[in-house]
């Protein structure tokens, strides 16, 4: 890769200058920009990161103008996740399974497809790994964050999942569709579950508010557990803050944010990703 043109103790794009993309709808909410452009700054790579808001019914033009163009990838976020596999010359078994993508990376025909939410999800479960062989884990929610979850669980060796949904025929068909054995629960029925679940995640939307929650009954979070809240805006959720006043360990969305970038960057450029200087300029943004 060129290095990057230098202006002072700044950067500036040059006439080599690669770049990324975000592409979804909305994207403004995003940090990828944040997190990938200051981890490209730190080997002084000639990329740029942009994020890109793109209409649904855009998104086939907006891929086959970015691989004309010479774009080096992209990330996909909501709702564009399924199609993006769909639109790709070749995909990774992951993104397969999941039938979705986020990673995009130029292949010899076109784009490949590739799904790193798996491999950021496990990134900080990685120091639990003991404690879980052969536990029994709970999972809030039964859409596409889920399915990743559930995905990546069962790789890593637990014994029963639990998926809580108030749709209970959408997690039926979510464990199905990945082959995977499991309960499914809903409501109140849940909660012997929870409590006695090693491992708790929230793969809903809520708490991205500050004041709501997916599991209202906080007194069955306590020692013992991990209670891991994919959401990572605000840093610390109603969910987090009352696991921890239980006395459970709480894992936060960043991590995960961060390891599935990690997995993306490596792809886009053949380096490591320099973890710790793209969580400090997260950290930030996020103040």
């Amino acid at each position: 890769m060129i290095p990057a043109h230098r202006q002072g103790d700044g950067w500036t794009p040059s006439a080599s200058t690669g770049w990324v993309v975000l592409l979804g709808d909305p994207v403004e909410h995003s940090l990828s920009p944040t997190i990938h452009n200051a981890a490209f700054r730190a080997y002084d790579l000639d990329l740029v990161y942009l994020a890109c808001r793109v209409a649904p019914e855009a998104l086939a033009a907006a891929m086959q103008g970015l691989w004309l163009l010479g774009a080096t990838g992209a990330n996909v976020t909501l709702p564009h996740k399924q199609t993006a596999l769909a639109l790709a010359a070749t995909a990774s078994d992951t993104a397969q399974a999941l039938g979705a993508a986020n990673t995009l990376r130029r292949g010899d025909a076109g784009w490949h497809a590739d799904n790193t939410d798996v491999a950021g999800f496990l990134a900080p479960l990685a120091a639990h790994r003991q404690r879980l062989a052969g536990a029994s884990a709970v999972v809030l929610g039964a859409g596409g964050a889920a399915r990743a979850v559930v995905y990546a669980l069962d790789r890593l060796g637990l014994g029963r999942t639990t998926v809580v949904a108030r749709r209970p025929e959408q997690a039926q068909t979510l464990l199905a569709e990945l082959g995977v054995e499991g309960d499914v629960q809903t409501g109140a029925g849940a909660r012997s579950h929870v409590r006695h679940a090693t491992l708790v995640v929230n793969a809903t939307p809520l708490g991205m508010d500050g004041t709501s929650t997916p599991w209202p009954a906080t007194s069955d979070l306590g020692p013992g557990q991990i209670v891991y809240d994919l959401v990572y805006r605000p840093a610390v959720t109603p969910l987090l803050e009352a696991a921890r006043r239980h006395g459970a360990i709480g894992i936060g969305g960043l991590p995960m944010l961060l390891g599935q970038a990690a997995d993306a960057y490596r792809q886009w450029t053949g380096r490591p990703f320099p973890t710790a200087v793209a969580e400090r300029a997260a950290a930030q943004a996020l103040r």
